[in-house]
This record gives structure tokens, sequence and C-alpha cells, in this order.
């Protein structure tokens, strides 16, 4: 179906610290999702006040690499298993080792594929279109730490280009809009945007990549729900590492989507520390298949300026995904990718795609044929 514009893109319609009533279609009682937000931990005195780290050791972190952590995260984080070994406090609380200076700013070369402001063209029938900047969370290993929870400088501008280059590009049939999160846009942009891209008649499947349904679970409602069901086809990928992020209000999160007919898929990345093991992955990837999400993509950490400490060599991720098809379904079983170094694109990590090593380097076949060289360690 054709969805209709209800207003044009822009910039969010105010900040989310201003007070707000409560989102239409909420279950009676509830907050909303900008309240919600608006309770994050963002500074680092008030991370290290609340969480009780080292006074002073985030400030330097915080300043190259902005924080938040919302009120959801921050539930996870408390009990007996909190702390810096909870594998939810390794994802979202800033880290003294963040900047050391190693990895790159953009691992995968997206500014050179982009043919206009926040807007990756990679693959000759997708594009991806970073709608929005900023995140209900912000994780440290984040591929876009150069741009995330940063001031978006183009706003409604960029967004008319992107919008003008799909409707001018008709090899271009799915567009995937991610960022920071889209679902950080007001109702009226995020709808109109839709509304837009489904009314250009060569863009046939629209993809929203998010992590709000975990991480700021009050942004789903059912009446969200239902209206981003119009959209169809239409579908979303949330991310998640680790099984104990499932529980609660982002259970209920997924569920009302499912509900309303979204298909869900999952994309997770590979931390050490985190999820490294066959053990951890079972758990998760039977978790999400149980709420009606299906696991789409492990993916291979990518080397982001920043987040080095999370990464862990391909070959352990090998070694995981073998003992993982002897334990799970193969529904359960997700793709284990490597966004190739110089915009290669992704490839699968295989016996397959993998020709063997040479001087301390993999040497990967792309999609397309290409054999890349990505760093073992």
């Amino acid at each position: 179906m054709k969805g209709r514009a209800e207003t044009s893109p822009g910039t969010d319609e105010g900040a989310v610290e201003e007070p707000f009533e409560d989102t239409p279609g909420a279950a009676p009682g509830r907050v909303s999702w900008k309240r919600d937000l608006a309770r994050s931990l963002c500074r680092a005195r008030d991370i290290e006040k609340v969480l009780g780290v080292t006074a002073g050791s985030l400030e330097a972190v915080c300043a190259a690499y902005p924080a938040r952590i919302s009120p959801s995260v921050r539930q996870a984080l408390s009990g007996p298993c909190g702390g810096p070994e909870n594998p939810v406090w390794r994802q979202f609380v800033p880290d003294p080792r963040e900047p050391d200076g190693t990895g790159e700013e953009d691992p995968l070369c997206e500014e050179a594929q982009s043919p206009v402001p926040g807007l990756v063209h990679r693959y000759p029938d997708r594009v991806l279109f970073q709608v929005e900047t900023r995140c209900a969370v912000y994780c440290r290993y984040c591929l876009r730490k150069r741009l995330v929870g940063k001031k978006q400088e183009h706003g409604k501008e960029a967004l008319e280009e992107g919008i003008g280059y799909i409707r001018k590009t008709p090899a271009v049939r799915e567009v995937v809009l991610s960022g920071g999160d889209p679902l950080l846009l007001e109702d009226s942009v995020f709808f109109g945007l839709l509304s837009r891209l489904r009314d250009i008649p060569h863009v046939e499947v629209l993809r929203v990549h998010t992590r709000a349904p975990l991480a700021l679970p009050s942004r789903i409602t059912p009446a969200f729900a239902r209206r981003l069901a119009r959209f169809f086809p239409v579908y979303m990928n949330v991310q998640a590492n680790h099984p104990s992020e499932l529980g609660g209000e982002g259970g209920r999160a997924l569920r009302i989507l499912g509900a309303a007919g979204i298909p869900l898929g999952s994309q997770s990345v590979l931390l050490r520390g985190v999820n490294d093991s066959a053990e951890t992955l079972a758990g998760l990837f039977t978790a999400l298949l149980r709420l009606g999400v299906r696991p789409y993509y492990l993916h291979h950490l990518d080397r982001v300026r920043g987040a080095g400490h999370f990464y862990t060599p391909p070959g352990r991720g090998l070694r995981i995904m073998e003992t993982l098809r002897a334990r799970v379904s193969g529904m359960a079983l997700p793709r284990y990718v490597v966004d190739l170094p110089g915009g290669a694109g992704k490839a699968a990590l295989s016996p397959q795609t993998i020709l063997g090593r040479r001087g301390g380097k993999w040497r990967v076949r792309s999609a397309t044929g290409r054999v890349v060289e990505m760093d073992e360690d």
C-alpha cells in the first residue's frame, strides 16, 4: 500500500529535557517516552555519582564520546549483578580505555560512499538512510562513534536531499532507516518520512534499525505499532547482545510489535567480555526467538576507534558458531558477518569465504568476489 505524507521530515520538535504530554496510545499511567528519555544519565558526574564510578574518571571519555544511559538500561545495571563485570554495564557505561587512539573513525568508509549527507549507497539496490544522530542509549562499541550524540548539522536539509536522491535513483528498491536511532524522531516526522518513501514507486521495502524497543521500551505503544504496520512491507531489526537485555518492559515492547504484524529480526555484535561464548549467545538467540524475533546477523566488531577493548579475533567467533550449530535450531542461528575494510561490504565468515591467513591477516572473499585482507587480532 502507499502511505500519505503527514508532514515533511525535519529536525526534532523540542528538546527531550522539556516536559511533554503522555504519548497518545500509551497505557494509563505510563510515562511518555520523551519524559523517560529526559531521565537518562548523560553527564560524567551524574554517571559517577549514581553508579559509583571513581570520581573524575569519565570526564575525558564523555568529552570525546557522548554518553546516555536510559532508565531501562540503568535498571539492568542495578542489583547484585551490577558493576563493571555486568555485561550490560560493559556495553553502555563509558570506559577510560575508549580514547586510546586505536582503530579508525570511519572503518567502513561510509563517508566516501555517501552521495548526499547522511545517506550511504554501498549496494546497488539499497541505501542506508541515517535520519537521526541521537540514540536512546549510546553503545560504547558503536560503529558511528564519530557521529552519534553529536549535533545534527544538516537536519531537515539532509532528509530532503536523501529523499531526493532516492527518488531519482530507480535502482534503489530498499531503504534502511538508521542513525543514530530513527525512533528518536517525532512521530509526525518519522511517519511522514515513511509516507514519502512509500510514495516513491521503485521503493519496495522499508527497514527500520533501532535499539529503542529494548533501550527505551516506552517508545513502543500499541498505537505506534498499528500505525507502523500500515506501511507494509516494513521490517524492524532490533539490537540485543545479551539475554539480560530481554526481560521486563523490553520484552513487552517486542511482543507489541509482533502482535501488530511487524516482522522482527535482530542484529548482535560479538563483544569481548559481553557475549563471546557459545553459552551466552545460545541463551540470547533462543530468548529472541521466543519473543518472535528472528536472529539475523551476528556482527564481527568493526575496527572503530574507541572500541578496541571489545575486539574478539574472528577465529574465536568461528569456533563459537560451530558450537552453536550443534546446540540451537537453524531458526535461532544468525549469519556471522563482517563488514570488510575499505567499504567492500559485508561477507559471511565461514570456511567458504575465508581463504586463509597471510602475514597476520585473514584473506576474505566478499559477496562480489573481491578478496580483502583483515587483521587477525
